[in-house]
């Protein structure tokens, strides 16, 4: 019956002009396939194994007829379109750039402490957490010797392994692997590769050294060594030095932490989350209870008026289906001081013309987002256990025959 199943799979007859790619999990987090669609007749055309360059370069050399391609905002896929199909012209999918940017107002929300933080602590201490990263690990680093303190303080009174689990809560084999050192074990760190801004790192201090500061620079010095990460990843380690030479310089210099904004009627603490739904949603949809919590949250929070109406012009020039505007939001966005939104909007002017064809043309990702949904039904109604021949077969159009 498979044998029959997998013969009657067809390729679609005519050749696609428009096609969406995106990705899909044989295991969640671990291993992914690519799956294609024919936007204009909307079915699968193809299931790839692996979601790799290589591999979607090279299906798109053997299809040079595709004209448009429709893409999330992952990099992979834009390299292999601009690889594979140069003539075509990639549509960014509207659904992920929205929800870039209320991930970037959230992230911007953060810094007010977040309402869904660890209930063992205060308001007070989700807010110093939240503010720095650094201070974070200190104190858990912190509470790590407290912890093993403690452990050696009960054993020193004649208590056995299990009794002080039951009243720790750790497991008996981490309390006994504890009690075996002297200082608290340091956690082992994987070994670093060469995505890894840090495998670089005695390079990098040197030039850091010398003068060359800058991130753009930096990177394409280590990539021309190997480095296979991206720039933000390299940013990331080199906003720490930048912090640490700043507060070394200046220690009265520390992070601007916020207060949670509250619901003015139920005092509840307005999650950044919830925060950054309300940002992006226009006036006219918004409740009653919503439009209190949006005047809360103006009155509240110094960057919520001005992401807010970045979001309504932004949201504007989406639905009104002309890009001119765009060029002059990036600028302004850029010009704030609100580092989440401005590096949102520097991935925007980066990714350009891919944004600009998604607010022009109507092509968007969500039939190939629909079509992924159909492939997990059948992956888990077959228990997993579907290659990727079987899976192709499914997914493709059947061909009948009298």
């Amino acid at each position: 019956m498979l044998r029959q199943l997998k013969n009657r799979a067809q390729d679609s007859g005519e050749s696609p002009t428009v096609i969406g790619i995106d990705d899909w999990s044989w295991r969640k987090s671990q291993t992914y396939g690519t799956i294609i669609v024919d936007l204009e007749r909307r079915v699968v055309i193809d299931i790839l194994e692996e979601r790799a360059v290589v591999t979607c370069t090279n299906w798109l050399k053997r299809h040079p007829e595709v004209a448009v391609i429709s893409r999330d905002r992952c990099g992979l896929y834009a390299q292999a379109a601009r690889q594979g199909a140069p003539q075509a012209k990639q549509v960014a999918d509207r659904f992920h750039i929205v929800q870039n940017l209320r991930q970037a107002i959230e992230e911007q929300m953060n810094h007010h402490g977040r309402a869904t933080g660890r209930a063992l602590l205060s308001d007070a201490d989700n807010i110093t957490a939240a503010g720095s990263l650094l201070k974070s690990r200190l104190a858990h680093r912190t509470s790590r010797d407290e912890i093993f303190t403690t452990i050696h303080a009960l054993r020193n009174q004649g208590l056995s392994c299990s009794e002080i689990g039951r009243r720790t809560g750790f497991p008996r084999r981490s309390i006994a692997k504890w009690l075996q050192f002297e200082t608290p074990p340091d956690r082992r760190r994987a070994a670093l590769k060469r995505s890894s801004p840090w495998y670089f790192e005695e390079f990098l201090r040197q030039s850091w050294k010398d003068g060359i500061r800058t991130g753009s620079a930096l990177f394409q010095l280590i990539k021309e060594r190997g480095y296979e990460g991206s720039q933000s990843h390299l940013q990331r380690l080199l906003s720490g030095w930048r912090r640490a030479e700043q507060q070394a310089s200046d220690p009265k210099v520390e992070h601007k932490i916020l207060e949670p904004v509250r619901d003015p009627e139920t005092g509840h603490a307005i999650s950044p989350v919830i925060a950054a739904a309300l940002c992006i949603k226009p006036r006219g949809k918004l409740t009653p209870d919503h439009v209190r919590k949006v005047d809360a949250l103006k009155a509240g929070s110094p960057g919520f008026t001005t992401m807010r109406s970045l979001a309504m012009r932004f949201n504007g020039i989406q639905r009104g289906r002309q890009a001119d505007p765009l060029p002059a939001w990036i600028d302004d966005t850029i010009e704030t001081d609100l580092a989440p939104i401005v590096r949102f909007a520097r991935t925007l002017n980066q990714d350009f013309d891919a944004v600009k064809n998604a607010i022009e043309m109507p092509w968007s990702n969500g039939q190939a987002e629909g079509q992924i949904n159909r492939l997990k039904t059948l992956k888990r109604a077959m228990y997993g256990r579907a290659g990727p021949e079987l899976m192709r077969a499914r997914m493709l159009p059947f061909r009948h025959t009298n």
